[in-house]
């Protein structure tokens, strides 16, 4: 009750091949005035898929230098599950005048990612599924994956028997330690358009990583480039 409404392409710009790409500054101001954001307000995101749309609005709240949030944890699916109360209709919220500014602290641009491909401390998280990255499943116009990427899943981090809902924080600390994704690193995480790498990006953010970037130009920026090199694992 009383939640108000956002639509997960108005978060995206839309133009392609990098349909995920953060939109721009007018966009985003519109896009938050119209939903009645002020600086002070406390913003609780849920989606109702476990995570991807929600985490895509808390990155865009924070590239935007607007921290004061929560994720419901598990969204509508827990809150269904537990019986709580729901309303139908528009919500009344009362539209406001917020200017958006965007900083470039959580976002990586493609030559962020291939700069940072000759960095030892540099780390890439493919948050799509295991077809996508080894390249047997195409949507662009190349398959396969960024060379030395780590797939995990956006799937892995949620639990379908506990209402979609993270798995325990100390497990995925563990999962991605166990592949390299370690603290000490700068991680650039994404998926096709930054939706499922939404919830990635915000797995790291609830684990208090650091360095954590988002490269919204994802895979359909990157799978339909021509100067960027790509690895393939398609069983033969």
């Amino acid at each position: 009750p009383g939640a108000v409404h956002i639509k997960p392409s108005a978060l995206q710009c839309g133009i392609k091949p990098a349909v995920g790409k953060l939109p721009d500054q007018p966009q985003l101001s519109a896009l938050f005035s119209s939903v009645g954001l002020t600086p002070d307000k406390h913003v609780v995101a849920y989606d109702d898929e476990g995570g991807g749309w929600a985490g895509r609005l808390i990155w865009t709240l924070e590239v935007m230098g607007h921290s004061n949030w929560s994720y419901l944890n598990g969204g509508r699916i827990a809150w269904l599950a537990e019986q709580r109360a729901t309303e139908s209709g528009p919500a009344a919220n009362q539209p406001s005048d917020y200017q958006a500014s965007i900083s470039n602290r959580y976002i990586a641009e493609c030559d962020t990612v291939l700069n940072g491909l000759e960095q030892e401390d540099f780390a890439v998280w493919d948050a799509r599924s295991a077809e996508e990255y080894r390249g047997e499943k195409v949507l662009a116009q190349r398959g396969g994956h960024i060379p030395g990427a780590v797939n995990i899943d956006w799937l892995d981090l949620m639990d379908p028997a506990n209402h979609h809902r993270l798995k325990p924080l100390a497990e995925l600390e563990q999962t991605l330690a166990a592949v390299g994704l370690s603290k000490d690193k700068t991680i650039a995480t994404h998926c096709q358009s930054h939706h499922r790498s939404g919830l990635s990006w915000l797995v790291m953010k609830l684990l208090n990583y650091t360095n954590i970037l988002a490269y919204h130009g994802s895979w359909s920026e990157w799978g339909n480039r021509e100067d960027t090199p790509v690895e393939q694992q398609v069983s033969p």
